[in-house]
């Protein structure tokens, strides 16, 4: 068997710009409430509801539409690379790589929570602003110009970078050591896309193999919602043995791959209704699974999950059909860059935050309450991913 072999698909375009779309409105939405923290007087239904209550805010719902997006993207991406010629094994490579780049990141932004910036001698806007920096130099997308002696130097300094942060690095009380106190965002990612990606590659197009990956994972978020994982097997990082976040990305994956098949046949009409009968299955598993475990984001909960996929699903069908049929994609030109430049879109808060501190920045307190206040942080959240998109335009783009 070749190397190159895969199962035959129906040629698809390179680029969905629903799939795009839907990624740039869920970023600028991420920066949004990761914004929120900053004001007052806000409807309590914009943030992320506590842990152990019943129920779900709009902060709630930006993170599991970004792993199903990250699934929606995956099927485009592996035939991709099957057709330029890498094998399965050097798709597994390309998975293990990426994944441990956003577990990297993840644990670095999460070690800044908690820094003791005496002990350490960085600030935790310092540390933030000096790893994302780090990030760009190790994983930026250098023009194929520059001589490759160049490109490996300037990784290597990020790497060491890195390292000698790591080293440094006290948080607590000022004797706690660098380490994964738990995988952050971008971490949680990893973990997720690691499990969804590895089957996606497995399953070599099959959609069969996809929706089993997917019943795999959507069962065992019941089995650990219900404690049913056995305790020897708990030693799996939750992101995995949890299920749930893994089985967002799943989600995307099914979708994905279905979107593949038909939709450079023009069968428009039967795949929204298939996707439509989809969003009505998981709402009644979402409604029947919530009096049992709650609607929770920290739980992690089967309801949640449920739930959080039919509206990313709702949402895509509806962006789909605006963007790709009706040819309208210009009513989401603002926000562009987020889908292209998604990771560099994320990382530039964390730029903006440390220099508000270094330079003693403020805004006046109009700007940081009720609808004022709101406007302020979706203005924020467009000027990071402009920032981004022009950053791209000289060369600084990220690429795991």
């Amino acid at each position: 068997m070749s190397n190159t072999e895969s199962t035959p698909i129906t040629e698809a375009p390179a680029r969905v710009g629903a799939i795009d779309i839907l990624r740039a409105l869920t970023m600028v939405l991420m920066i949004f409430v990761n914004d929120l923290w900053s004001l007052k007087d806000i409807p309590a239904w914009l943030g992320h509801v506590e842990v152990g209550v019943d129920g779900m805010g709009l902060a709630d719902s930006v993170f599991p539409a970004f792993l199903f997006i990250v699934g929606l993207s995956l099927p485009f991406a592996v035939e991709a690379r099957r057709r330029k010629g890498d094998g399965t094994g050097k798709l597994i490579l390309h998975v293990l790589g990426r994944s441990l780049a956003l577990l990297v990141m993840g644990v670095f932004l999460v070690n800044g929570e908690t820094i003791n910036g005496d002990a350490t001698g960085l600030s935790r806007g310092a540390w933030n602003a000096l790893s994302c920096l780090a990030f760009i130099l190790v994983w930026n997308s250098y023009p194929k110009s520059m001589s490759i002696w160049l490109q490996r130097g300037i990784k290597l300094v990020g790497v060491v970078a890195l390292a000698i942060m790591a080293f440094v690095y006290r948080g607590g009380d000022g004797d706690v050591l660098f380490g994964p106190q738990w995988w952050g965002i971008l971490g949680l990612i990893g973990w997720a896309y690691l499990g969804a990606a590895l089957v996606t590659v497995l399953a070599r197009s099959h959609p069969a193999g996809l929706v089993a990956g997917w019943l795999l994972f959507a069962g065992v978020s019941l089995a650990w919602a219900a404690r049913l994982v056995p305790e020897p097997l708990h030693f799996i990082p939750e992101p995995l043995i949890g299920g749930t976040l893994t089985a967002l990305v799943m989600g995307g994956v099914v979708i994905g791959r279905l979107f593949q098949i038909w939709q450079p046949k023009g069968e428009n009409v039967r795949m929204t209704l298939v996707f439509a009968g989809i969003v009505v299955a998981l709402i009644v598993l979402y409604a029947l699974t919530r009096p049992a475990w709650g609607l929770s984001k920290l739980g992690a909960t089967p309801a949640w999950l449920f739930l959080c996929s039919a509206l990313t699903l709702t949402a895509f069908i509806v962006i789909y059909w605006i963007a790709d049929v009706a040819k309208q994609a210009r009513w989401f030109a603002v926000v562009k860059p987020a889908g292209t430049d998604t990771l560099l879109s994320y990382l530039i808060p964390y730029f903006a935050y440390a220099a508000f501190v270094a330079f003693g920045l403020g805004l006046p307190e109009t700007l940081l309450t009720g609808s004022i206040g709101l406007v302020k942080a979706l203005g924020f959240a467009l000027i990071c991913v402009w920032i981004a998109g022009g950053l791209s335009k000289v060369g600084i783009r990220l690429k795991l």
